[in-house]
C-alpha cells in the first residue's frame, strides 16, 4: 500500500465539544482526515479544562485534551454573529463531514440544522450527537454520559448490588464507546455517498449507546423476563464475586464454567473436601448456596498472595484473572504489544497517549500530533502568514493551511468575531 493516508482528501468540521462527538473526529484525523475544530472564542471547548478539575487526577499536563483532540486544527468563531456564521457556512460548502453536538434549539437559531447545511452542500455528511435522540420530548435536552448513557439507559441501576445505591461511573466511559458508534455511522454514510453521490444526516445518542451496552440484560425487559434470579445472582453467584489475596490484590473467576474447572479450583485451593460437599455438588447447588461457597473460597484465597494463585491456577487451566491496577497499564505487556497507547510526535508532556480501538491492518495512520491551542490556526495579525503556516506544520501530513473557503481564508484576520464566547 502507498504511504498516502486513507482519508487524506476528507475535510471535516468538528463543531462539537467535550468528548463523544469530538473523538469521532479524532479517529478520522488519525486516518488522515483534515479536521478543523471550531470553538467559541475566549473560553473554547470546555473540555480543555477537564484535566484541571478537582475531580480529575492532578497533573501539569492537559492530558485528556491531548489524547482526545490530537491531529486537529483550531479556529475560534463567534457564532452569535452573522459574520461568524457566514464563515462557517463557507467552510461547510467545501467540507465533507460536519460533526456537531450543539443543541437543536441552537442549531435552529443559528441556521445550522441538517436542512440548512445540506442546502449549502448536498454532498455533506452531517453527523449529529445528542444526549437522548433526534426525536421525542427530550430531543432538546443537554446531557453528559453520566446522566444520559449511564443513568437514563438503566446501566447504573443494573450494575449495583441488590439493596445498594446506584453505582456511579467514571467520566468518559460512555462517551468513548459512543464516539466509535458515531465514527461508524459516518463511514456508513461515506460508503452510501460513494454509491449515490448524495450526503446524509447520520446520528446517534448517548442514551441509545447506553441501552446497546446494557442490551444483553436490558433486552429481557422487552421480553417481560423475570429478573428476580438475576438480581439475586448478581451478589451471590460465586463466579461473580471478587476474592482478596494476601497481598491485597483481587481475583476474578468469572470464566469458570465447567464442573471440571470447579473441581480443579477446589483441588488447587487445598479443599478437595468441597468436591463431596452436598452443598456444591452441582452447578445448581453452587448457585443456590453461592454465599456459602464464596465464603469458603475467601477463607482460603486470603492466605496466599495473588502471584501464587495466578500461577497455580493458570498451570492447571483454571481461568483466573487478576483485577489490574490503573497504574499498571503503561507497562502492561498486552497494552505495549498491541500499541494500545502510542507515542506522540512532539513533546506534549507524556510519553504516550491512549489510542482509539479502531485498527485496520496494512492501513497507514497519522502519528499522534499535539492537540491545538485555542484559535491556533487563525491568523490574528500578530505573526505573518508564513509564520502561521510554519506553525501549522505541527500537525504532520496535514494540508489544512491551504484549505480555503470561497474567497475567505480560514486564517484571515478580524473575521472570527473573537469578542464574545457563545
Amino acid at each position: 500500500m502507498s504511504d498516502e493516508l486513507l482519508f487524506a482528501d476528507l475535510k471535516v468540521i468538528d463543531m462539537s465539544s467535550w468528548i463523544a462527538a469530538p473523538v469521532a473526529a479524532t479517529i478520522l484525523a488519525d486516518f488522515g482526515a483534515q479536521v478543523i475544530k471550531v470553538e467559541p472564542p475566549v473560553a473554547g471547548d470546555g473540555y480543555r479544562n477537564f484535566a484541571m478539575m478537582p475531580s480529575s487526577p492532578t497533573s501539569d499536563v492537559n492530558y485528556t485534551w491531548e489524547m482526545d483532540n490530537r491531529n486537529k486544527r483550531s479556529i475560534a468563531l463567534n457564532l452569535k454573529t452573522e459574520e461568524g456564521r457566514a464563515i462557517l457556512r463557507r467552510m461547510v460548502s467545501e467540507c465533507d463531514i460536519y460533526i456537531t453536538n450543539t443543541t437543536h434549539p441552537m442549531r435552529r437559531e443559528w441556521g445550522l440544522t441538517y436542512e440548512d447545511l445540506a442546502a449549502v452542500n448536498p454532498q455533506l455528511i452531517y453527523a449529529s450527537l445528542t444526549a437522548y435522540g433526534e426525536q421525542g420530548p427530550e430531543r432538546d435536552r443537554e446531557g453528559f454520559d453520566l446522566v444520559a448513557y449511564w443513568s437514563r439507559s438503566g446501566l447504573m441501576d443494573l450494575v449495583r448490588a441488590p439493596g445498594a445505591a446506584p453505582a456511579p461511573a467514571l467520566p468518559g466511559m460512555g462517551d468513548h464507546p459512543t464516539s466509535v458508534t458515531l465514527y461508524a455511522s459516518i463511514l456508513t454514510a461515506l460508503f452510501k455517498r460513494q454509491q449515490t453521490g448524495k450526503g446524509s444526516h447520520v446520528h446517534t445518542s448517548l442514551l441509545a449507546n447506553g441501552m446497546w451496552s446494557a442490551s444483553c440484560i436490558a433486552q429481557g425487559v422487552f421480553a417481560e423476563a423475570d429478573f428476580t434470579l438475576y438480581h439475586h445472582l448478581a451478589d451471590h453467584l460465586f463466579t461473580r464475586l471478587l476474592y482478596e489475596a494476601a497481598d491485597g490484590r483481587w481475583l476474578q473467576f468469572s470464566m469458570v464454567r465447567t464442573d471440571e474447572e470447579v473441581d480443579m479450583l477446589f483441588t488447587i485451593m487445598g479443599r478437595p473436601d468441597l468436591l463431596l460437599d452436598p452443598r456444591f455438588l452441582t452447578a445448581e447447588q453452587r448457585v443456590e448456596n453461592g454465599d456459602q461457597l464464596g465464603q469458603e473460597m475467601r477463607d482460603v484465597l486470603i492466605t496466599q498472595p495473588s502471584d501464587y494463585w495466578m500461577q497455580a491456577l493458570s498451570e492447571v487451566g483454571v481461568p483466573v484473572a487478576l483485577v489490574a491496577r490503573i497504574d499498571e497499564l503503561p507497562n502492561d505487556p498486552q497494552v505495549v504489544a498491541n500499541n494500545m497507547a502510542i507515542q506522540p510526535t512532539s513533546d506534549v508532556g507524556m510519553p504516550a497517549v491512549i489510542k482509539h480501538p479502531v485498527n485496520v491492518e496494512g492501513l497507514n495512520t497519522r502519528p499522534a500530533g499535539p492537540a491545538p491551542e485555542l484559535g491556533q490556526h487563525r491568523h490574528d495579525g500578530a505573526p505573518d502568514h508564513g509564520e502561521a503556516r510554519a506553525r501549522d506544520r505541527r500537525v504532520p501530513g496535514s494540508s489544512l493551511a491551504a484549505w480555503e473557503v470561497s474567497d475567505h481564508r480560514l486564517d484571515a484576520p478580524d473575521k472570527c468575531g473573537m469578542a464574545d464566547p457563545y
